[in-house]
């Protein structure tokens, strides 16, 4: 979970999990909050099983129907453990780390083996700092860092504060995704401050501090509920400086998975009313009426709703002040 306490009912602990975790559309696309790596290929099924009576996960990927034998995958088990706030595990692939949350066992963060890119809805939130004034970005759910690493890899002065409620989320995510690298000031100045604690308690010291902040909070695979409510909107832009503009994972069809979002009408789904059936996306028209901006990601990179507030900029601007692909695919936002 990211950012906010939900309680856990129903949740065995890692010592007694079998669990099933479907791989749908393209390798490593979790059928749960994020998808992973754009690469066509045949449906997969995880499965980890533990007993009492082994000291290890049991990890196997396995063909549902037209993975032909020698195609499956080794995944290792890197971490595992209960807090008051999450099962946490954390598994590494032949090309990247994946951090899993909470019931669902969704993936909240990605860290591909050489290179901080995702081709999924993670890579846009490194486009914000071109279109907000001078000044911090927040990061409220912070996960393992995947959008902190590459925002401060391509904006290497820029001062991010990163949110989580789990110290102990935080203590793994330093050691396995390199998280206390990134809380080292730079040559030029950026830095990634980490804080502990609830982003949804008001707090005067962060009173208009934030040019821009980046919303990604989940909990059980879908959006958190106080996100589908107008007024968490109203008393988090509070924390905005003037002009300030948020940046919003607003998940798929309903607030959850998108890779469930296929027993909806395909022609909702991809319509110009698509974003109707997200509820943050309704909460947040709501909020800041005529001034909120909408895309989804292509179906191959997650199909996630995102939200961006503020007027709509001026995207060739915005699509010559960012590198390739982003460059691309910001000319993607329209106004609701």
């Amino acid at each position: 979970m990211r950012g906010y306490a939900l309680s856990l009912t129903n949740l065995l602990p890692p010592s007694h999990l079998s669990i099933d975790i479907k791989f749908k559309s393209f390798a490593f696309s979790i059928a749960a909050t994020h998808s992973l790596i754009p690469t066509p290929k045949p449906s997969l099924l995880l499965s980890t099983h533990h007993s009492k009576s082994n000291s290890h996960f049991s990890f196997s990927v396995a063909a549902q129907q037209q993975v032909q034998p020698g195609e499956e995958e080794n995944i290792q088990l890197v971490s595992s453990i209960k807090t008051d706030y999450n099962d946490i595990l954390i598994v590494d692939t032949p090309k990247a780390r994946m951090l899993l949350l909470d019931s669902s066992y969704s993936v909240h963060s990605v860290l591909y083996h050489g290179s901080k890119w995702t081709c999924s809805y993670w890579d846009e939130f490194a486009s914000l700092p071109a279109i907000v004034p001078k000044g911090p970005i927040a990061i409220l759910g912070l996960g393992g860092g995947t959008a902190a690493h590459l925002m401060l890899d391509l904006w290497p002065s820029l001062q991010l504060d990163g949110w989580e409620i789990d110290q102990i989320l935080i203590d793994k995510v330093r050691d396995y995704f390199g998280l206390s690298d990134l809380e080292k000031t730079t040559e030029d100045g950026g830095v990634l401050n980490i804080h502990v604690g609830d982003v949804f308690v008001p707090s005067k010291d962060f009173h208009e501090r934030y040019a821009g902040i980046v919303v990604d909070l989940f909990a059980d695979g879908k959006v958190l509920p106080q996100l589908q409510e107008v007024n968490t909107w109203l008393q988090l832009e509070e924390r905005l400086m003037a002009n300030g503009r948020f940046m919003v994972n607003c998940g798929g069809v309903g607030g959850g998975p998108s890779a469930r979002d296929e027993s909806t009408h395909p022609e909702t789904l991809w319509s110009g009313k698509s974003w109707l059936s997200n509820p943050a996306m309704k909460a947040l028209s709501k909020a800041f009426p005529g001034q909120v901006s909408w895309k989804r990601m292509p179906k191959e990179n997650g199909a996630n709703f995102m939200a961006l507030t503020g007027p709509l900029p001026d995207l060739n601007s915005w699509s010559a002040s960012v590198p390739s692909p982003l460059s691309q695919s910001v000319k993607n936002w329209r106004p609701l």
